[in-house]
């Protein structure tokens, strides 16, 4: 993609990598660059690097959390678990299911639907950010909070320790996170999306040295790469998804460096580390317990760390020790942030850098073979044989899923009975399709209790009275089971998961074969190339109803399923 006269959002543009990018930038001349960063101070930190170079480059700072909503994208993560409302709000944010509003609320939504950037370059550490979260600290606070709760009753404290922990659950961030930037990037009408992923290990195996804990590697360590993976499987879903930005991922597997060489005081998490002393007289007493808390006997020098360190951005300070240990042949070693940068600008203007990972998981999976092709007919051939002795046949099983499909499958065999064809269905007038067919549910018994046995319930006519079995697919919440009956929910549920025999949904299937049968007219019947697959030989508008492919066909024309490649 030509990234001159564009409008380009570059997320973590503070860091080592996205600091680079942003240079790398310049020279290509795009017409906007939005610099987003955690902090007001680190985005505009970098914009004003980068403006003595700009030209008539537009240079913007942007700032916040890109992974909550917009009221609290200022605010750090202490502050929003610290508070009951807003750790609530938070994984109630990440938890729920999806509605048309949902995405609205994020700050990294109104941030991209703001700019409307051609192309985001996303150099944020997804995987660390949400993976060092520590799920596993949480949940063993809470483990020993519902020890203690069985004796002794659940205190105020075990419940907030609760509530903390669902705003820590990692998988629900992530995907909703993705969803959110999809949701996004599809509005601003973003064309490419390219993401700095990680391994979480820097490029070494199980056996990596370097770790947070005295597990070898430690669980944060393998929950980042766990992170980094199903995070990358995402972004593959969504470059197969038609209709969306490019998407690729970069994914450095060695350690980055680096940002600045200097002496000064050390930080740790934005803070100084504060020098204490403890004199061989003050020395603990090992005895039958080791307390690992804090010891009185401590004494504050009242100065901070000092030395020579080499920043290497958000990946850490090191010592020289540390920097000399890590980068070592056969340890981690290193890759410079302009190297990443010119790989990224190259991805971005097509060409083969040969480091695209959503380009090599696509390259390197198993797609449809020629030979499946040909045996799914043969395979169809003896279902229908075999289906053919058998009066009562289920259409479907509500195993696959969703709860829509076996809807639309029943559905579809209904009008299939009354009708016997796409024309059968088309020369009956609506009302009279809805009433035949509440007389065949009305008298097969072996149809009906078929559908609701697989907890798919049927609407009769007349909107009113539902049949239903012990258990219902929609609607669902795991919350609750007592749903308020409105007409919108009737619709949304009927839409989801039931079957509808009202006169609206009879309406509704007439317009779909007539939209099917304008796509078949629109065919040039003297054109016998390739091109064409579903034309009037392949549905035979006269003959039965084929409903897997009916339905099919509705997933793509209708739900916007269909398979990109």
């Amino acid at each position: 993609m030509e990234i001159t006269g564009r409008n380009v959002l570059v997320l973590g543009g503070w860091g080592l990598v996205g600091t680079a990018v942003c240079r790398q930038l310049l020279p290509k001349r795009p017409r906007r660059i939005v610099v987003g960063s955690l902090t007001r101070a680190q985005a505009e930190e970098v914009c004003a690097e980068l403006q003595p170079h700009a030209g008539n480059i537009e240079i913007a700072p942007a700032w916040g959390n890109i992974f909550v909503r917009s009221e609290y994208k200022d605010l750090t993560r202490n502050e929003i678990l610290g508070d009951t409302e807003r750790r609530l709000t938070m994984a109630s944010d990440v938890l729920e299911r999806t509605t048309a509003t949902s995405f609205k609320h994020f700050y990294l939504y109104d941030l991209i639907t703001k700019e409307k950037p051609d192309i985001i370059i996303d150099c944020v550490n997804t995987a660390t950010g949400v993976a060092y979260q520590d799920i596993y600290s949480a949940g063993l606070r809470v483990l020993e909070g519902v020890k203690q709760a069985r004796v002794q009753g659940a205190g105020p404290e075990f419940l907030s320790e609760v509530e903390k922990l669902l705003g820590t659950l990692y998988i629900p961030q992530v995907v909703r996170h993705v969803q959110v930037i999809y949701a996004a990037m599809k509005t601003a009408g973003t064309k490419t999306y390219i993401k700095v992923g990680t391994s979480g290990t820097g490029g070494m195996g199980l056996n990596i040295p370097y770790t947070h804990s005295e597990d070898r590697p430690s669980r944060v360590l393998l929950s980042k790469t766990s992170i980094a993976g199903s995070h990358s499987l995402l972004l593959f879903l969504m470059g197969r998804t038609p209709d969306g930005p490019y998407v690729k991922e970069v994914k450095p597997s060695t350690a980055i460096a680096w940002k600045r060489i200097e002496r000064g005081e050390i930080l740790k998490a934005g803070k100084p580390i504060p020098l204490f002393d403890c004199s061989p007289d003050a020395a603990v007493e090992l005895k039958s317990e080791f307390d690992a808390a804090g010891h009185p006997a401590c004494q504050p020098l009242n100065r901070n760390l000092e030395g020579v360190f080499i920043d290497t951005g958000e990946n850490g300070t090191f010592s020289v020790g540390e920097f000399s240990a890590i980068t070592t042949y056969g340890q981690m070693e290193y890759i410079t942030p302009e190297e990443i940068a010119q790989t990224i600008i190259w991805e971005i203007e097509g060409g083969n850098s040969g480091h695209d990972v959503v380009g090599a998981l696509d390259a390197a999976i198993l797609g449809p073979t020629y030979r499946a092709g040909l045996m799914r007919s043969l395979a169809l051939q003896k279902i229908h044989e075999l289906a053919r002795n058998f009066t009562d046949n289920p259409v479907a099983f509500e195993l696959l899923g969703p709860p829509r499909l076996s809807k639309l499958l029943y559905e579809a065999h209904i009008l299939n009975r009354i009708a016997g064809s796409i024309d059968g269905v088309m020369s009956a007038s609506a009302a009279d399709l809805s009433q035949r067919a509440a007389d065949l549910i009305a008298r097969d018994i072996s149809l009906r209790s078929r559908i609701i046995s697989i907890a798919i319930p049927i609407l009769m006519p007349d909107g009113k009275r539902l049949l239903r079995g012990p258990e219902v697919k929609v609607p669902a919440d795991p919350r609750r089971s007592r749903f308020s009956i409105t007409a919108e929910n009737i619709d949304n549920w009927c839409h989801n998961g039931w079957v509808d025999l009202r006169i609206a949904n009879m309406e509704r299937w007439q317009c779909r074969f007539k939209r099917l049968l304008e796509q078949v007219a629109a065919v040039d019947i003297s054109d016998t190339s390739s091109q064409i697959l579903r034309d009037k030989t392949f549905w035979h508008p006269d003959k039965p109803l084929d409903e897997g492919e009916i339905v099919g066909w509705i997933f793509i024309d209708e739900d916007d399923g269909n398979r990109m490649k």
